[in-house]
């Protein structure tokens, strides 16, 4: 079976959804859909949790109502007959009135999940009636009786292989089967979810479940490009990528996929395969176990960076400094992306600045501490094995004429990092292409 994902703007709209379900049903064989919410959905549902927070009925159920305005119309524009129009109809009245019920009481992150929960909701059971309209053989399966996450907010990879394969023999037969992404229980019960780009989270843990045959994630783009085509001119598609390779990317820019997808795909062994809903007949991109020696792959970048430098003379053959510097990011819970360190400091970056004052306050007790913010991770992604002689040399002299804060090789087989100002970055991105790919 193979398992294919369809993010919001792939089901954005009445005729992306009538697409996809093109799509779905090109082949005959039994296949598990994982659907995202209608793009624009999950937006609307975090606003209307912020004005129940802010205790604003009025707000919130304005924008209910806009939301249901909105679907209310697509109905006239996805469904031919009469029949499947009202069965929809009443299912969104139902929804929305569910929606409303959180105006009445008392509003908790409880109940902000349950309302986040409820976009693929939506889209999953607009999706199954059309295709039951359309004549195909499908049947909706709740992600809620099967993706559930452990006490450490972990998925219960175990429990989610029993429920789902035990679901699937039940009921054995069907062409197409479509289930929600992001949404779960977690370990008491309760409505949760995977947080943002959880859609591709789901369909690797049903994939590694299932031992699908291939996970397909259909989006917008032809597959990975071996650099940001939103900032460089002809970049191209990559063809195939190593698990570690597409899991560097995604983690340091590349927006087509999730950093968590890979990881019970890798594990599991089973490809994924990166697709286009515009061009449904290019190639795409395989992400697999293969490794191809001798060759660097793509470029990505990451934003928003902020370099922290925490420089000490009692650094110098101090033991425990660098665990005391680590414990305070720890402490206030924001990962570090690249280190680099010398005899009298240590430099380190981060993405995430809510508690940066804090930190910052934490990292004098141990020394002076310089901060720059505005600045940006350039990855460089490929076989970097140190025993590919002047690979790292190619990278850097593609960078000879932009200032560089910070160099990270040989944490990875596969990465190269370059921290640089967010104003270099266009300039640092074609030199990489010109220098790599052309």
């Amino acid at each position: 079976m193979i398992v294919m994902k369809f993010g919001g703007t792939s089901v954005g709209t009445p005729e992306r959804m009538k697409s996809v379900c093109q799509l779905i049903t090109r082949n005959e064989e039994p296949r598990l859909v994982v659907l995202s919410a209608m793009s624009g959905t999950t937006n609307a549902l975090v606003e209307i949790s912020d004005y129940l927070y802010k205790k604003n009925p009025d707000g919130a159920n304005e924008v209910i109502n806009t939301l249901e305005k909105k679907y209310m119309n697509h109905i006239q524009e996805l469904f031919s007959t009469e029949e499947w129009r009202e069965k929809t109809r009443l299912f969104l009245l139902e929804e929305f009135n569910y929606l409303r019920s959180f105006t009445k009481d008392l509003f908790t992150s409880f109940e902000e999940k349950s309302i986040v929960a409820q976009g693929e909701v939506i889209s999953t059971n607009m999706m199954t009636n059309y295709m039951k309209e359309c004549g195909i053989d499908v049947v909706l399966l709740s992600a809620l009786d099967f993706m559930r996450t452990d006490k450490n907010a972990e998925p219960d990879a175990q429990y989610i292989k029993e429920k789902i394969n035990a679901i699937l023999k039940e009921e054995e037969g069907h062409q197409v089967y479509i289930t929600q992404g992001f949404i779960c229980r977690n370990a008491y019960g309760e409505v949760d979810n995977l947080l943002r780009g959880g859609s591709d989270y789901t369909a690797s843990l049903v994939g590694a479940a299932i031992d699908a045959e291939e996970i397909q994630i259909w989006t917008d783009i032809d597959g990975m490009h071996n650099n940001d085509p939103r900032v460089v001119e002809h970049t191209e598609a990559v063809r195939q990528l190593n698990f570690e390779e597409a899991a560097e990317l995604a983690y340091f820019g590349a927006k087509i996929l999730h950093p968590t997808c890979v990881q019970p795909a890798k594990y599991a062994g089973i490809p994924v395969r990166l697709l286009c809903t515009m061009n449904p007949d290019a190639e795409g991109t395989i992400i697999d176990n293969v490794t191809m020696r001798g060759k660097i792959k793509a470029v990505a970048a990451k934003d928003n960076i902020i370099a922290i430098k925490i420089k000490s003379s009692r650094m110098l053959m101090a033991t425990g400094f660098l665990r005391k510097v680590f414990e305070i990011f720890e402490s206030y819970q924001t990962p570090i992306d690249m280190v680099c360190t010398s005899e009298v400091g240590v430099s380190v970056t981060i993405d995430n600045d809510a508690q940066l004052s804090n930190i910052v306050n934490e990292l004098k007790k141990y020394g002076t501490v310089m901060v720059d913010t505005h600045m940006c991770i350039i990855c460089v992604v490929g076989d970097l094995d140190w025993s590919n002689l002047g690979f790292e040399t190619l990278a850097t002299d593609a960078m000879k004429d932009i200032p560089v804060r910070m160099i990270s090789y040989g944490g990875s087989n596969y990465n190269i990092s370059f921290l640089i100002k967010e104003t270099d970055k266009k300039r640092a991105l074609q030199n990489l292409s010109d220098k790599l790919f052309s």
